[in-house]
Order: structure tokens, then sequence, then C-alpha cells
């Protein structure tokens, strides 16, 4: 939530402009989740893993003696089904408390029995626990300054060699997965530090949503598609609904009106809160649009984008299609019909996913536009904008290029081939992330497993009755490949004897 995406992946931003929203991908995640004030994981007592702080120097790749602070990262670990000597599974954690990943990564849980492993969950820095500088982690660019992705692979590689050192088991084969900006970690880190993982799940990894590779509209036409999929009529209402909630604002009451629609708490102060509160509903529940009823955003049924546009098409003709949109948006706020009214207005942080702003604005550089064709308002990228939002909250300026600097994705597919190795990159189509995904495999070792109906990192939650055949296929092939890598593995450490 980019996970969070999600998850998960995804913030929207509250700046006011109405044509600069939202500038920074991932930017959508921790915005959406505020707004739910309760938890949508187990409580941290229901989870099967021993909680540990593993102490983590502040900066890895400098020697100055202000990088040797330590701060302690919190993992999870579960060795029920390991024995000296079995894999290590290790999930790359995302931008939030890990406890919530945990929980909604039981993909893991269900293959330990087979393959005997071990399994791991480590917190990124500056997320939940792991905060370096405590409560004051994200108050200022001096401390923000250590939070980045290479630092966080660093702490895993670090992390991992010292947990293999302690169990007296550094001979044990470690598989990373990932889903979201996890997932993009765990593709980074078997690139980064294929000494330590032979091999890496990256689920619904946009790796590929920067620099231009792919085009700036396709995380909101992927959306759109999917609501038009289940219903023409349902797309359109929510197109048109967009002038409305303008021509209500601009009426000489209309924030009081809006309030009054949306049933809010407190009155508005903004009509650009109504519609990211809007947006944000149908985002989020595309993201998890997953087969069966799920509670990793929200809760939510099973396939909620239909059922959202099952409640646009049960209105009588000649409705009005904001009040439409808002009841079809009432389902992902609001499923269990408990709540009276709306904050939209007043965020909590439930699983600590401050921090992910600081991450946009510097590496973490995703453009997006909306185009005539989407559901949602048009509106086109505006990089001078988003800079100028990023120097005024932060004192910094982005660097867009740096991630395909580090990291690589131009000509990924030529690069690759000849480059890396043991990754498998799963994708739903459903999922609007997956349009910067790799969807095709680029050698016999690097396999992109693609879903027409999947949602996102839906492979990685846990297994129920009620999953389609097409989910269950693309797991028993994750199954599979995973099998071979650790086969081959051991193979290669028998014949060095």
């Amino acid at each position: 939530m980019y996970a969070c995406l999600c998850l998960l992946l995804l913030f929207f931003t509250t700046f006011a402009e109405a044509t600069t929203y939202p500038p920074g991908g991932f930017h959508h995640l921790s915005s959406s989740l505020r707004q739910n004030k309760k938890k949508t994981s187990k409580s941290k007592s229901q989870l099967p893993f021993e909680t540990h702080y593993f102490p983590q120097n502040l900066d890895h790749f400098s020697f100055r003696p202000e990088s040797y602070k330590v701060f302690h990262q919190k993992y999870l670990i579960n060795r029920r089904f390991w024995r000296k000597g079995g894999p290590i599974f290790v999930y790359t954690g995302n931008e939030g408390d890990i406890d919530w990943f945990a929980s909604n990564t039981g993909f893991m849980s269900d293959i330990a029995p087979k393959f005997r492993a071990l399994l791991v969950f480590i917190e990124h820095r500056f997320y939940g626990e792991s905060t370096p500088f405590g409560k004051k982690s994200h108050k200022s660019a001096e401390t923000l300054g250590y939070l980045n992705s290479q630092q966080a692979l660093a702490d895993y590689a670090i992390l991992i060699r010292s947990l293999k050192q302690n169990l007296s088991s550094e001979a044990s084969p470690v598989v990373v997965f990932g889903g979201s900006y996890g997932g993009m970690l765990a593709a980074w880190f078997r690139l980064k530090y294929p000494h330590i993982a032979i091999g890496a799940l990256a689920s619904s990894a946009p790796i590929l949503h920067f620099d231009n590779i792919v085009p700036l509209t396709s995380f909101y036409d992927a959306i759109s598609q999917d609501f038009k999929d289940a219903s023409v009529n349902c797309f359109k209402v929510i197109k048109r609904s967009w002038e409305e909630l303008d021509a209500v604002s601009d009426m000489k009451h209309g924030l009081p009106e809006l309030s009054k629609k949306f049933r809010t708490c407190k009155g508005l102060h903004s009509q650009y809160s109504a519609r990211d509160w809007l947006m944000g509903a149908f985002v989020y529940t595309a993201m998890v649009n997953y087969a069966t009823a799920a509670n990793f955003m929200a809760p939510l049924p099973g396939y909620p984008v239909e059922q959202m546009c099952k409640i646009i098409d049960r209105f009588p003709r000649g409705s009005s299609n904001l009040d439409r949109a808002f009841a079809a948006a009432s389902l992902y706020y609001n499923y269990s019909g408990s709540e009276k009214c709306f904050e939209l207005e007043q965020q909590t942080d439930d699983h600590g996913l401050d921090g992910w702003g600081w991450q946009a604005c510097t590496e973490m550089v995703m453009p997006m536009s909306c185009s005539n064709q989407s559901m949602f308002p048009p509106y086109e990228n505006d990089y001078e904008a988003f800079e100028e939002q990023c120097m005024s909250r932060y004192g910094v300026k982005p660097r867009p290029h740096w991630i395909t600097t580090e990291f690589g994705g131009k000509r990924i597919e030529t690069v690759l081939k000849r480059f890396g190795s043991n990754i498998i990159f799963s994708n739903g189509m459903q999922d609007p992330w997956s349009r910067g995904g790799v969807l095709k495999n680029i050698s016999s070792s690097i396999i992109a497993l693609v879903t027409k109906k999947g949602a996102h990192h839906a492979d990685l939650r846990a297994a129920t009755k009620g999953d389609p055949e097409w989910l269950k296929e693309q797991r028993r092939q994750e199954v599979e490949i995973i099998e071979k890598w650790i086969s081959e593995y051991y193979r290669d450490l028998k014949e060095e004897e």
C-alpha cells in the first residue's frame, strides 16, 4: 500500500493548484491511507513473527564520523519451518510499517513449509519504527537526506549477511520478495547484490515509470479502462462528475454545499479536498481490485470496481452524476456502513508512511498526466510547478534522471538479457501500475508473469478458497521458478565441495 502500492507506490498531493496534481507517482498511497483512520492490517500480536531490531549505520556510503550514528532497524522473523542451511525468504520493506506488509504478504508464509524456508521481513529506514532520528526524522532535509533507496538496499544487504552469520548458516540461499515499491527494491537488490540474493520476485514493480520510458498518461488511462470494462455508463458518470463538482463549488455557498453532499465531519476549506477524496477512492479501488474480499487499504468486497459501478448504475435516470460518484466512492471509505461522516481534510498516519513525500521530491520522480480520454479531469504534467513545491516543502530539487542512472530502465530488454538473471516480474493488467512494469520475458531467467485480471501484487496475498484459477496458476509458476533457482544453487554449491 504500494500496498501501496500498495501501494503503493501512491499518494495524492493536496496542493491547491488544480493543474498540477498529482506530481509524483507513488505520491498517492499515503494520503489515501491516512484518510482511513481504522487500521487495515492484523494486530501485531496476531502475526506469526518474532520482532527484532538490528543496529544499522546511518550512512553506508561515506566515512565521516556522523555516518557511524546507529539506529535500530526493525525486522520480523519466522523460523517455524526452517532448518539450518535451508533457504531464507526476505521481504524488502516498502514505505510503511513492516507489520502491515507482513500481514498482507501471505504468499511467503504459504510456501514456507514447502521450501522449509526462514521468513524475514525488513522494515525500510525512516518508516514505521525504523526512524534514525526518532520523532525528528522527518523534520528537515538535514535528517531526511539519509532516506533513499540506495541506503535502504545497503541496509538489507548488511542485515542479511549478519543474520546468516548469527544463524551459522552462511550457505543458505536468499530469495528476496517485494510488492509495489518493495518489488522495485527486490529487483534492484538482485541486480546490485547478486552475491547476496540468488533471485527476486518483484510483484507490481513499476521500475519503468521513470524518465518518460512509458507514456505519462498510462496510470490514469489504465484506471479508466478498468471502470469502462466494468460499465461504460459508470465510466461516463464519473467523467461527468468533475464538472458538477466545479459547478457546486462555484455557487454562492459552494463549500458548505459540498460539505453537505460529502457528509463531512467538518466544513471543507477547499473544493480540491472533495476532488482528491473522490479520485483517491477510484484510484485505490482499481489498484486493489482483488477477486476476493480483502482488507489491505480498506475493507472491500471482491472485484470492488464492479461493485462501485453497480452502485452507479442502480441510480435512476436523471440523478446527479456527483451524487452517484459520491455513493460509489463511499464503498471504498465506508464499506462497513459504520461511518456517520467523513474526514476529508484531517489526516492520520496509522501505517507510518510519512517520508514518501521526501522520496517523491528527490529520487522517486514518476511524472504523470491525464488525457482527455480518461475519466479524470485532464491535466498536463507541470515539472516546474512540481519542482517549486518540492523546494518550498523541503528546500531540495528533484533529480528526475537519478533512478535510471543508478538502476537503469531505458533499453531494459537489451541491457538485462546480457547482464541480469533470476528475476520474476509479476503484473496484473488491472493494476494501473502494471503499465510501468516489465511485461515481456527478457531472457530465460528474467521472466514476466502477466495476468489479464490481476490487481496490485495480488499474487503476494495469502491464498483463499475463492481464488480464481489464473491466480493459482500464476503462483504455481512462481513456486516452480523459485524451486529451480534454489535447486541450481544447491547443485552449484555441491560442485564446489
